[in-house]
């Protein structure tokens, strides 16, 4: 069984497993350990340094966040094994976050350049994961279920770690072997929400622009048959995860409230809301009671305007920091759930009300940081990164506060 869904095997001639994401090496020694020796074949790709030993299934490292190369290996070899696979064969697919720059398959027309210039400005932008997913499923040959379509007639069963607030299926590594709801329309009005929309390639506005006017055939919609042989099912996300902390919260005797696990917008103000709730918790005992642990889930994002290097869950600490400050046994976490917080070698940062004191006595300005996007800089110099390493899974970001 895998879900709702039943798989005879007996049934099945050969099984081949493909993926894309940063958990999805441990996702696929998973797989070996179901399936052994069923599995004929099987290729995924990982970001650098996310591989791990497998036995039936080839592991290549590519670029994230930004695509390369190897990105672009990966997408071939996936796509040539999709398409190898006949009506009694099976297909696992395993996706996690990360997925849509570890699978680059360029439209005809458009160039890898022309997608990680595409890339660089969407993340630059602020723009959310879904409009990124949005415009990236309308430049790709495998993305918005086009790779379901390279699998048909195979039976087609995926498996997905969600890093998407609400876990949409179609918007998770931008939808491999989901239906796409979404067009090239939308996907010009994204550019043009995010103000980047005469600074993109030609290359792209021209594909997008044709494909807007009916010249380009549209991502495969529900009625594609290939959905008629598909199976997607969350594994995990950012909720379970939430629902962990607190229950380890709770187990150390913390009053714990997860107020929200459809966190979005950008890290600085979500940094000031979530000072604002600790605050009231410190000098008020409410929403909830002291000693307190108060939990946020979901992904931010970052406008970039300054030179300096940071990340979503290490900018949401420091504008926390400016909103706690001189608040007693008062601390905001905040991390992703990679290891991997922006450009940077950290997971996030802790703040404290003591941080500015800290700060300011070793000459470092909170709000001068902030302008400048330095978040990294700050908290390295007072020594509160939290760093580690790849953690092989990505379930969206994790933000607390506690209050003892």
């Amino acid at each position: 069984m895998v879900g709702t869904e039943r798989i005879d095997l007996s049934e099945i001639d050969r099984v081949f497993v493909v993926g894309a994401g940063k958990a999805t090496a441990p996702m696929a020694v998973a797989i070996e350990e179901i399936l052994g020796d069923r599995i004929a074949d099987g290729v995924i790709s990982v970001r650098y340094g996310n591989s791990t030993l497998t036995k039936r299934v080839r592991c290549i490292e590519a670029g994230h966040p930004i695509p390369d190369d190897r990105g672009v290996e990966g997408a071939r070899q996936i796509l040539d094994l999709c398409a190898s696979a006949g009506e009694r064969d099976l297909v696992v697919c395993l996706f996690s976050g990360g997925g849509s720059a570890l699978m680059v398959a360029p439209v005809e027309g458009v160039t890898l350049a022309d997608k990680r210039r595409l890339t660089d400005q969407l993340l630059r932008s602020g723009a959310t994961i879904n409009e990124i997913n949005t415009v990236r499923k309308h430049l790709s040959r495998a993305k918005g279920g086009n790779l379901a379509r390279a699998a048909y007639p195979a039976r087609v069963v995926s498996l997905v770690l969600s890093d998407v607030v609400g876990s949409p299926l179609d918007t998770i590594a931008s939808g491999p072997t989901v239906p796409d709801a979404t067009t090239y329309a939308d996907a010009l009005a994204v550019l043009r929400a995010n103000s980047i929309e005469g600074r993109i390639p030609s290359t792209i506005a021209a594909h997008l622009e044709r494909g807007a006017s009916g010249a380009e055939p549209e991502t495969p919609k529900p009625s594609d048959s290939a959905f008629d042989r598909t199976y997607n099912i969350v594994v995990g996300s950012n909720r379970i995860a939430a629902k962990a902390l607190a229950r380890a919260a709770e187990a150390r005797g913390l009053n714990t409230l997860l107020v929200s696990t459809y966190v979005e917008g950008e890290a600085r103000e979500v940094g000031i809301v979530l000072a604002a709730i600790a605050r009231e918790v410190a000098l008020h005992d409410g929403p909830v009671a002291r000693p307190a642990c108060v939990i946020l889930s979901g992904e931010t994002t970052v406008t970039v305007r300054g030179r300096g290097r940071g990340g979503r869950a290490q900018e949401l600490a420091l504008s926390a920091a400016t909103k706690i400050d001189g608040l007693q046994n008062t601390f905001i976490v905040a991390f992703t759930t990679d290891g991997v917080d922006g450009p940077t070698d950290a997971a996030g940062a802790i703040c404290g009300g003591d941080t500015l004191t800290r700060a300011r006595a070793l000459g470092l300005d909170a709000a001068s940081a902030l302008a400048d996007n330095d978040s990294n800089g700050f908290f390295g110099r007072i020594g509160d990164l939290i760093k580690t390493g790849p953690t092989n899974t990505n379930v969206a970001d994790l933000m607390f506060g506690l209050i003892l």
